[in-house]
């Protein structure tokens, strides 16, 4: 385990900064992933926002309110660029353990402080006003079907469909297999994630609040569930990283899904439980206040 634990440091640090080692190492040379319908968006995204946020501090007499929805924004947004862009995404396609680093930094990362921004209402200041009133009147309409999207149970199913349904080795395989499939992939992750972690971070009520507590706490348990899975099972599931054989740094492919499977299992399931227990407290408290106040 140790000699492991060393192989899985360096094949992380190697997937995050492209150098000459892995190549020589017999495996493949990685790049920064700079496709237009990758770049693109993430461009358009971060733009439309600070334009929106820059047009709505100057125009605001408490700029100070807005400035720590817009740096979760701007954190979120360099965890999503470093999943999608960075050589940690081609060092995904060689090494199981990359790509779920992967889409940890999506769910897990980038979602939370995304959803927690609450970006939209920012963002529409960068149209003119008689846009704005018209954008927010269309978001009016859709209000019913977002509601019941960010409800915490629908968003916590939602999110442990995608999960369970995407590491079947059937539909895996076929992400890895088709660029477009990998593509629907990463947006369902990304998307239920935002929808999951909206219903967590962003509800209000005592019994939305107590709702969310049992929904991360749940949560904690399935994706810890799968990933203790692939963690204990003693042969590879999927068939593409199965043919590849030893990576550059001689992990096989079990001891790959292995290290992929703790990475979902320990840290996702610490994100979780670390969550659950925050909104735990912050639930203790708020009784605790109200028992002060009806006590005078």
């Amino acid at each position: 385990m140790p000699g492991l634990s060393v192989r899985v440091l360096v094949l992380l640090g190697v997937a995050l900064f492209p150098v000459p080692a892995w190549a020589h190492g017999g495996g493949h040379a990685l790049g920064w992933t700079l496709d237009g319908w990758v770049t693109g968006p993430l461009a358009i995204s971060l733009a439309w926002f600070v334009a929106g946020a820059l047009r709505l501090e100057a125009r605001s007499s408490r700029p100070a309110v807005h400035r720590r929805q817009i740096a979760l924004f701007i954190a979120g947004w360099v965890v999503l660029a470093a999943a999608l862009v960075t050589p940690l995404h081609a060092a995904g396609e060689h090494a199981f353990a990359a790509h779920m680093v992967e889409h940890e930094l999506l769910m897990l990362g980038a979602a939370p402080l995304l959803a927690a921004s609450r970006p939209v209402g920012i963002a529409l200041w960068a149209f003119p006003r008689g846009m704005r009133q018209a954008l927010a009147r269309a978001g009016h309409g859709v209000g019913g079907a977002w509601a019941l999207l960010t409800a915490p149970l629908v968003a916590t199913a939602l999110q442990a469909i995608a999960l369970w349904a995407w590491h079947a080795p059937r539909l895996f395989d076929l992400a890895l297999a088709h660029e477009g499939w990998h593509v629907v992939q990463h947006l369902s992750f990304l998307c239920t994630a935002l929808l999951f972690w909206w219903a967590m971070l962003c509800g209000h009520g005592e019994r939305r609040l107590a709702v969310a507590i049992g929904c991360l706490f749940f949560t904690a348990t399935i994706s810890g569930a799968l990933g203790a899975l692939m963690a204990i099972s003693s042969s590879p599931w999927y068939a593409a990283y199965a043919a590849q054989g030893l990576d550059a740094f001689g992990l096989s492919p079990a001891e790959d899904q292995q290290l992929a499977g703790a990475l979902m299992w320990v840290p996702g399931g610490l994100v979780h439980a670390g969550a659950g227990l925050a909104l735990l407290a912050r639930w203790l408290r708020a009784g605790a206040r109200e028992q002060d106040d009806a006590a005078l």
